[in-house]
């Protein structure tokens, strides 16, 4: 009910925000963000390009505002990715994406068209019913700020409908907890572990995160199953419901990875939206 509550409240006032003759030259279909499919999606990812559109006349600034017409809805005006000199903002360093410049091998691996400016103040801001923008920011370099990461609504929207989708098969998880969000092209390059991290890491393109619901908070994934162990039996429902998501909505395909635990870490799950199916164990 809440979820239906705040689709209906974002429509009515999104329609008032852009109704003909308010000044405001854009088609409601510009805002494909808000909701999502999910309807839990708290944000419009907009280019400064797109959001001068919305805003005609004012100065648009890169940024996370919230949207006065929208209790709970807020507005993030990408950094361009031209911001990028040297391979950082300011004194933050992202590194250059593998095919930068350069054709891409197809348009999933096309440089970022910006970056969310993530702040102390703005760290804690939801962006959906569950995430937030601090959960998605590069594990190093904890203190500068601000921070700049690429972050992608229809990953977002997976989540969101995994966690709902793990409700619904009776798996009652309050949330999930991201254990790798983001990852700049320079951490990325970090060998960290046993193997390797990709080249073309989907973490470098916003649109993949590593995941297990912890609502206990012991820093590993709950025993989904009740057996009384926390192994790759409990990765595998997430995974399942991850899989179940894509099928009822293919426009979400991507990759599903399974990860075991290790020395460092508890098991896991990789779940991402690169546009094709892939699928692999850790």
């Amino acid at each position: 009910m809440r979820k239906i509550a705040f689709v209906l409240g974002l429509c009515i006032a999104l329609f008032a925000w852009v109704r003909p003759g308010s000044g405001r030259g854009v088609e409601l279909a510009s805002l494909h963000d808000a909701g999502g499919i999910s309807g839990a999606i708290h944000a419009l990812f907009l280019t400064p390009d797109e959001a001068a559109r919305i805003e005609p006349g004012n100065d648009v600034h890169p940024g996370v505002r919230p949207v006065k017409a929208v209790p709970g809805l807020v507005e993030v005006v990408l950094t361009p990715f031209s911001a990028k000199i040297d391979g950082r903002i300011g004194h933050y360093d992202l590194g250059r994406w593998p095919f930068e410049n350069a054709p891409p091998m197809s348009a999933a691996y096309a440089d970022p068209r910006g970056f969310v400016e993530v702040t102390p103040e703005n760290a804690s801001l939801h962006v959906s019913e569950h995430f937030t923008l601090g959960e998605f920011v590069t594990k190093n370099q904890s203190n500068l700020w601000p921070k700049y990461i690429v972050l992608e609504p229809r990953l977002l929207d997976k989540l969101e409908l995994t966690i709902a989708k793990l409700k619904e098969t009776g798996h009652p998880v309050r949330n999930l907890f991201v254990m790798s969000g983001f990852r700049t092209p320079d951490y990325n390059a970090l060998d960290l572990g046993p193997k390797a991290r990709s080249k073309v890491s989907r973490h470098m393109y916003g649109d993949a995160a590593d995941v297990y619901p912890d609502d206990h908070g012991r820093g590993v994934m709950d025993d989904l199953n009740g057996d009384g162990r926390v192994d790759l039996a409990d990765a595998r429902i997430l995974a399942d419901a991850a899989e179940a998501v894509e099928r009822e909505h293919p426009s979400l395909v991507g990759g599903i990875g399974i990860y075991p635990a290790n020395r460092i870490h508890g098991p896991f799950v990789h779940i991402d939206v690169r546009g094709k199916r892939a699928r692999w164990n850790g």
